[in-house]
């Protein structure tokens, strides 16, 4: 059998544009393994639900008369949360698995009237640790027929790490918190833009009147930043500090009040970068 020389040709064009798809996926697997290693986030609204509500037991069926302390007035305080879609709207993600309440914080404080409830159970508290059961919601119960002020203090759990900065190095770079890779940079971005490198010793840095103010020299080196930015670096950051005033009126009723907060979830990007990864391994 004879193949034409221009058959040929075809085919080996073919195969040469098979080996440049090759490398051009490898490259492209490479760079997304990169990318998946750092952490990637966005930010959505996180909607909490403060739900109370008040009822009087009654031991004895109607019509009976009741004593005071037959007939005791209880309420009940809920905190919950839901993710709120880019519309605003509580519906959940269908691209996104689904997140407990509790996971998005590492520690929860509710502080009622010490008043009323004295110094030894005005404080209902709850802390993560490597054990912890995450949660939809959290609930407190207590007897009492009046209002009842209590504050609810909220710390984030985030990850990466966040830090809260100094104050006058957070005026300077425009930082309350952040984590470290982005304060490094925000401090390099005002290096670069007050043109504070030497011009000679490229790893020195010549600090201005603000700089010296904050850390106290009038040169640092390049490797010396991370050193000098530790003490600078305040932990935790700020609680999300939440007054409520639980309502109690005679007979059943419920409250029910949100307060939205910005939190930080896993981009659905990754979620999608995975699945190319897994799709590209299939195909080979």
């Amino acid at each position: 059998a004879v193949v034409s020389t221009q058959s040929t040709g075809a085919y080996m064009d073919l195969l040469s544009f098979e080996r440049k798809l090759d490398a051009t996926i490898m490259r492209k697997r490479l760079d997304i393994q990169e990318v998946l290693k750092k952490p990637m986030k966005t930010k959505r609204k996180l909607r909490i639900f403060i739900t109370n509500t008040s009822y009087t037991n009654q031991s004895k069926s109607p019509g009976d008369q009741l004593n005071s302390e037959e007939c005791q007035t209880t309420w009940e305080l809920k905190i919950e949360g839901r993710l709120l879609d880019e519309n605003g709207q509580v519906r959940a993600d269908p691209r996104a698995p689904k997140k407990k309440f509790s996971s998005f914080f590492k520690s929860l404080i509710i502080e009622l009237d010490k008043e009323m409830y004295g110094p030894d159970s005005n404080f209902v508290e709850w802390h993560r640790n490597p054990q912890t059961q995450e949660t939809d919601g959290f609930q407190v119960k207590r007897p009492g027929d009046k209002p009842v002020k209590c504050t609810i203090n909220l710390q984030l759990d985030y990850q990466p790490q966040n830090f809260k900065l100094d104050p006058r190095l957070g005026r300077l770079l425009g930082i309350h918190t952040a984590t470290r890779p982005v304060i490094v940079t925000a401090l390099w971005q005002y290096i670069k833009t007050n043109k504070l490198q030497d011009s000679i010793h490229r790893d020195t840095i010549k600090c201005d009147e603000y700089l010296q103010a904050i850390f106290d020299c009038q040169t640092m080196k390049f490797s010396d930043i991370p050193f000098k930015l530790n003490p600078l670096f305040q932990q935790p950051p700020d609680p999300i500090v939440i007054e409520h005033v639980v309502a109690v009126d005679p007979g059943e009723t419920k409250s029910v009040t949100h307060w939205d907060i910005s939190v930080e979830v896993d981009d659905t990007l990754k979620q999608q970068m995975n699945s190319f990864l897994l799709s590209t391994v299939a195909q080979q």
